[in-house]
C-alpha cells in the first residue's frame, strides 16, 4: 500500500502565504503523477494542482498564485501558495498515482488532508 501524509496547512491572512508539502511512501515503484486538491464545506472536490514527468497544470482560480513541484528523491509533492484569498480557505488533499512494487499493481492513494483557513 502507499500512504500520504501531508502538512503544512493553517490559518493566514489575506494576501499571506503558505506551503503544502505531502510525502509518500510504502510500496511504490514508480509514481507518474501527484496533485493536489481542495474542497470546501459543501462544496465538490476539486483539483488544484498536478505534476507528472515534466508537465504541470492549474486549475484557472489559480492566477498564477500558486506553484506546485516535486522532489522524485523523497516522493514528496509541494505547493506553494502565495497572494491567498478567503476564497481559497478549504481542505486540501494530496494525490499519487503510480504503480506499487509487488505485483506491478496501479495505486491511486489520497492523504488525510490538510485544512487551510485565509481569514483577517
Amino acid at each position: 500500500q502507499v500512504q500520504l501524509v501531508e502538512s503544512g496547512g493553517g490559518l493566514v491572512q489575506p494576501g499571506g502565504s503558505l506551503r503544502l508539502s505531502c510525502a509518500a511512501s510504502g510500496s511504490i515503484f514508480r509514481i507518474n503523477a501527484m496533485g493536489w486538491y481542495r474542497q470546501a464545506p459543501g462544496e465538490k472536490r476539486e483539483l488544484v494542482a498536478r505534476i507528472t514527468s515534466g508537465m504541470t497544470n492549474y486549475a484557472e482560480f489559480v492566477e498564477g498564485r500558486f506553484t506546485i513541484s516535486r522532489d522524485n528523491a523523497k516522493n514528496t509533492v509541494y505547493l506553494q501558495m502565495n497572494t491567498l484569498k478567503p476564497e481559497d480557505t478549504a481542505i486540501y488533499y494530496c494525490n499519487a498515482v503510480g504503480i506499487e512494487v509487488y505485483g506491478a499493481r496501479v495505486f491511486d492513494s489520497w492523504g488525510q488532508g490538510t485544512q487551510v483557513t485565509v481569514s483577517s
